[in-house]
């Protein structure tokens, strides 16, 4: 396993937390899969070193969206970024296990509150991010 932080952008932490093999293309499919079952969810997993970064992280590496260190649809990707960073107090060069990111989430971000927080993602609908908060939740209760 490599030392190496995962470069995150803000909204990819509660992304990676309802993960469910679904993605924009193959290649970002098994990208994110590679990121978040190979190393997150792995054993170990929360102790992996998170960056957070303004721009294009490592999960956007392949999206068949990104241009450059932007995405296409960026104005919808930054309101998502500004919103997450503000909930979950994070900052570029912000540094964080994903343990820690967890227990920040818990904290800081209540069932039901990505209706709002998450509003205006394709993915919301699927209902996967917020089951996985709600037992993320149910997790840190026991």
């Amino acid at each position: 396993m490599t030392d190496t932080p995962v470069r995150y952008r803000p909204h990819h932490f509660l992304c990676s937390l309802g993960f469910q093999g679904k993605g924009y293309s193959d290649g970002f499919v098994a990208n994110m899969s590679d990121i978040i079952d190979g190393r997150l969810r792995a054993p170990g997993g929360d102790d992996i070193e998170i960056e957070v970064v303004g721009a294009a992280d490592d999960i956007c590496g392949p999206c068949p969206k990104r241009r450059g260190q932007l995405c296409e649809s960026q104005a919808k990707i930054t309101t998502l970024d500004t919103r997450h960073a503000r909930a979950l107090g994070l900052f570029a060069g912000s540094r964080l296990t994903w343990g820690e990111a967890k227990r920040r989430i818990v904290k800081r971000v209540p069932p039901g509150a990505l209706s709002s927080l998450c509003a205006g993602c394709q993915w919301l609908e699927l209902g996967l991010c917020e089951r996985a908060l709600s037992d993320l939740h149910a997790e840190a209760a026991d």
